[in-house]
């Protein structure tokens, strides 16, 4: 995206933000509450119209393309409170992930890999999502996303209410769905620890800017990101 402002009514929630996920990268995006994080991901996705600025995926505007179109294409976003179907099944929401497709061999095996990457799902993937833990419903919102096969992937806050033992299960599976898929992936994380250590290069976020960018690593050492965001 470069120079992208978007507006909540007459709130300026974006401010010429300007972010680059190169193809086989993890980037992630840190910041306080109400800076802008989420703001991001939904205006990538055309939910949140940009008023200036231009988004492109795979060289090209896509400004013109619905937001419900976008999956078919290879971009897919994990929304920050799952948002499962919680009337339905494991089984239903996973095929809701791959309604566009029309190739059922290859839905088969990707409905296998997702019960490897998350076995619970496949003990229970009889049972409706409603009834799920909260982890357990991360897990099946990132399946989920898995069904469409996406090239890229946009998560937003995958740890929020989660122990640490389950973030870094969830954490876990990420990197390997980057590593061993080849997945693209920017991160939403307020978590800013666990996102600089899973992460390649990352932005931070304040009031709508982007006022520092750097590889995960550089920033990890920082003074000012380890005072601000990681406590230390």
């Amino acid at each position: 995206m470069n120079k992208v402002s978007a507006h909540y009514g007459h709130i300026r929630a974006l401010r010429d933000v300007s972010l680059s996920v190169e193809e086989g990268e993890i980037v992630t995006i840190i910041g306080a509450n109400g800076a802008g994080k989420s703001t991001t991901l939904m205006t990538i996705c055309g939910i949140v119209p940009a008023t200036a600025g231009e988004v492109r995926y795979l060289g090209r505007s896509i400004a013109d393309i619905r937001a419900d179109q976008l999956p078919a294409m290879g971009l897919c976003q994990v929304p920050e409170g799952r948002r499962i179907f919680p009337r339905l099944t494991i089984e239903e929401n996973l095929d809701m992930g791959a309604f566009f497709r029309r190739d059922p061999d290859g839905v088969e095996a990707d409905r296998n890999l997702v019960y490897r990457l998350f076995p619970v799902l496949f003990e229970r993937r009889s049972q409706y999502g409603g009834t799920l833990s909260g982890g357990e419903q991360q897990m099946l919102a990132i399946a989920r996303a898995l069904m469409s096969r996406p090239k890229m992937l946009l998560l937003d806050e995958p740890s929020l209410g989660l122990s640490p033992m389950i973030s870094q299960h969830i954490f876990r599976i990420v990197r390997n769905i980057n590593e061993e898929r080849g997945v693209t992936i920017l991160l939403v994380e307020q978590n800013a620890n666990i996102a600089l250590k899973l992460a390649d290069r990352a932005y931070v976020l304040e009031t709508g800017r982007v006022v520092m960018e750097d590889t995960a690593a550089r920033l990890r050492e920082n003074p000012a990101i380890r005072k601000a965001y990681l406590g230390q």
